[in-house]
């Protein structure tokens, strides 16, 4: 390791001490990084944001974050549907999917013709609204509210479109997402509860981060490992400047991280 980049590791392990989950990281191209660990959805005490990110939101050339979702419209428009849910899952998955169902005041006919990653993200979705999550309180929403009120540019890393291309070119109609979905449910729900409490009351600090896992091999690959990869090229080609970055808060901490490749 270089000088300079020795140097860049230790700023940036003494500027990571943040109220909420977030690190600095500056690239040899002069970009200055705030990357801010969001949480896709959130809840009414997350609202307002800590006054001195917005500060921070203020002061940057850029706001990124994977998607724009304050533009509104549906990236699911053209999805075909799929054969009835219980032809597609096994009888021991059918049957939890209709306990959940039922738990969560969910009707199967609401799910029982969506490709298999789309009854994942509906579940997904279900579960953290029980929690008492909600997508108004979201910390990229209101990121994405606050720069387009101070007229600051944003930057998507991929857009709702590219996202939804990702998950329907999993195989099988998205199953891994499903199985696993149903296999680490409980689990999920702990880690939604663990990143709600680093935005209330202690976020990550330097070192590593031991998460649940929550992801098979495959999946993991997919939406995490080759999206950070793509992410550090996006990031390392922006033009000088200070910018801040909102992506989902798995990303930046546990194995393969955002964090990691961007210091390499």
């Amino acid at each position: 390791m270089g000088l300079l980049r020795r140097l860049t590791s230790l700023i940036t392990r003494l500027t990571s001490h943040y109220s909420w989950p977030a690190m600095d990281i500056a690239l040899a191209g002069k970009q200055r990084l705030h990357l801010v660990g969001s949480i896709h959805m959130g809840t009414p005490d997350m609202a307002p944001l800590p006054a001195a990110l917005q500060q921070k939101l203020r002061g940057a050339s850029a706001l990124i974050v994977e998607a724009d979702i304050s533009r509104g419209g549906s990236p699911f428009g053209d999805i075909p549907e799929a054969p009835p849910l219980q032809q597609r899952v096994s009888p021991a998955q059918w049957q939890q999917i209709e306990i959940l169902a039922g738990e969560l005041a969910l009707p199967l006919s609401a799910i029982d013709r969506l490709p298999a990653w789309q009854v994942a993200l509906v579940l997904q979705a279900h579960q953290a609204s029980q929690l008492g999550l909600q997508a108004d309180y979201g910390i990229d929403y209101q990121l994405l509210n606050a720069a387009h009120q101070a007229g600051i540019p944003v930057i998507e890393l991929e857009g709702a479109e590219s996202q939804i291309a990702i998950l329907r070119e999993l195989p099988d109609g998205g199953q891994c997402l499903l199985d696993d979905t149903l296999t680490h449910w409980h689990t999920n729900a702990r880690l939604l509860q663990m990143m709600i409490g680093w935005w209330l009351d202690t976020p990550p600090q330097s070192g590593p981060v031991t998460l649940p896992n929550t992801f098979g091999d495959t999946l993991f690959d997919v939406l995490m490992r080759q999206r950070n990869q793509q992410w550090q090229t996006f990031l390392g080609n922006l033009p000088a400047g200070r910018y801040v970055v909102a992506v989902g808060a798995l990303h930046l901490y546990g194995e393969g991280n955002l964090p990691t490749l961007l210091r390499r």
